[in-house]
């Protein structure tokens, strides 16, 4: 006879440590889009040339990339309790630094900083979410938790457009760092690494978490490297994931100043416009994690879930690039531009669902290395798009965000998710 305690409802911890995750992408995004959007308004008070802002921007890109791996093992080291709060806080007291920058010099040396301590962020947000979140859920975990990072990205072009109007250029570097180190003590205080450590959790829920999931280790097992770095599905999910960071960071880095020299916009007209696409990228990150879950539900087939909603992703925004560029009418060029960023946005909470579904515990160690290769190509279009524009045009710029975007779409094609990258029982796909 069953006892009155196995037959609770289950409790929802998991989906407040959800929400907890999808505040931190927004937060890693408000300091994220906050430099390229601060960047006219600094450019003209230091007056440095558009190569001098790529430089700007590729010290953060190029860091960002560099410490995914080492982020990833240290939140696989260490717990994502301790791991994701110690990263936030370093970023945000770099960023607070950065608000008191005299020079381009400072500004290089603080981003690249704040880019050492972000590059931990998703790795460890994504290996915080791989005990706690069940198989058909992560779909749509990882489209929301995107989601947070899009719309910190399209509202963070209206509040620094705003703040700085009021005041100047450096406060929105003190405020959006005050909300890190708040958001750092609320995670370490509600956060455990696993259910079992939780007082929150009922006995419904840990039974319906270990049901799907497993046990966890009683140890943090070897991080398997040999493993993950000879895996060839790996290397392809990487190689697809560099098309998907290039691609976005042409947004995220550049589009505010496409706007101003490209189109003349006014400030204020770059705060309204700049925020469009990745207000569209928003519902793009929902849409995709919500029709990747569908297909699971329904068929069963966790490979075609992911590869089908990702490539149809890509594939638009292959197409709306191009067109975007070319179409001289402002609304309907924000409408295309929008669409591309929707269709990239499909694609984001496939990638790291994939990194969940092959990489069990050592999801951070996985999405780490996919990470790497995308913020290698976050860190060239950084420094690169400046030397594009400046020997080729804006156009340009954006063609090669379409050829990539098509290049992503053939890679996803031989990716699937159904094939578990390291023999981990612990986390089992379904």
């Amino acid at each position: 006879m069953p006892s009155a305690i196995s037959t609770q409802s289950p409790t929802h911890v998991r989906h407040r440590i959800l929400g907890l995750t999808v505040l931190v992408y927004f937060i890693t995004y408000l300091d994220r889009v906050l430099i390229s959007n601060a960047m006219p308004v600094i450019q003209k008070q230091f007056g440095f040339s558009i190569t001098d802002a790529g430089n700007v921007l590729f010290c953060y890109a190029i860091a960002y990339a560099l410490f995914q791996i080492p982020g990833g093992w240290f939140g696989d080291k260490f717990g994502p309790r301790i791991a994701l709060a110690s990263v936030v806080v370093w970023w945000s007291v770099f960023t607070f630094i950065t608000g008191f920058s005299t020079s381009v010099t400072m500004l290089m040396i603080c981003l690249f900083l704040i880019g050492m301590g972000e590059a931990g962020a998703f790795p460890i947000s994504n290996r915080g979410l791989s005990r706690w979140m069940l198989p058909g859920e992560r779909g749509i975990a990882q489209g929301t938790t995107h989601a947070g990072s899009r719309l910190a990205g399209a509202l963070t072009p209206v509040l620094v457009a705003t703040l700085i109007g009021m005041y100047s250029w450096h406060a929105p570097f003190f405020l959006f760092a005050a909300a890190g180190i708040v958001w750092a003590g609320v995670w370490y205080w509600y956060y455990r690494d696993v259910p079992s450590e939780h007082a929150g959790v009922n006995d419904g829920e840990r039974n319906k978490i270990v049901a799907a999931l497993g046990h966890a280790p009683k140890t943090r097992p070897p991080i398997p490297w040999k493993l993950i770095l000879r895996s060839r599905q790996m290397w392809t999910l990487a190689g697809m994931y560099f098309c998907y960071g290039y691609s976005i960071n042409m947004f995220l880095a550049w589009y505010p100043k496409y706007l101003d020299g490209a189109r003349g916009y006014t400030l204020a007209e770059m705060g309204f416009f700049a925020s469009l696409p990745l207000a569209a990228g928003v519902v793009g990150d929902i849409c995709g994690g919500l029709f990747s879950d569908m297909i699971i539900h329904r068929t069963g087939r966790i490979k075609l879930a992911r590869q089908s909603v990702a490539i149809v992703g890509f594939l638009i925004a292959a197409v709306c690039c191009p067109l975007a560029v070319l179409e001289p009418d402002r609304y309907l060029s924000a409408a295309l531009f929008g669409g591309a960023v929707f269709g990239l946005e499909l694609v984001v909470g496939n990638a790291w669902a994939v990194t969940l579904d092959i990489g069990g515990s050592f999801a951070g160690s996985c999405s780490a290395v996919m990470n790497t290769l995308g913020n290698i190509g976050g860190a060239i279009v950084a420094g690169a798009t400046g030397y594009i524009v400046k020997y080729y045009g804006w156009n340009e710029a954006f063609y090669v965000v379409s050829a990539l975007s098509l290049l992503g779409a053939i890679l996803f094609t031989q990716i699937d998710a159904g094939r578990k990258l390291v023999p981990d029982a612990t986390s089992p796909v379904v």
